[in-house]
């Protein structure tokens, strides 16, 4: 997964959020597009409350190319 492997987080701590994410999601019986979604929103929030304005463009723009590269077909690559 590209945006975990240029994490400076430990995969085991990345796996686990993600794990409690995903069952979130899961008991919500959350259909895709709602998750997206959410998901969207958290990002978007996250950007806007904990990044410096002059830095939430950069940032927005490097989470969708890694976002963008990890779902890449795998025959493009």
């Amino acid at each position: 997964d590209v945006m975990a492997q240029s994490s400076r987080y430990s995969n085991e701590r990345v796996e686990k959020i993600l794990a409690e994410m995903v069952q979130v999601l899961e008991s919500n019986q959350t259909p895709t597009d709602l998750s997206l979604m959410v998901l969207g929103n958290m990002v978007t929030n996250l950007l806007n409350t904990s990044v410096a304005p002059a830095q939430r463009q950069a940032m927005a723009r490097s989470f969708a190319e890694a976002l963008q590269a990890s779902v890449r077909d795998e025959k493009a690559q």
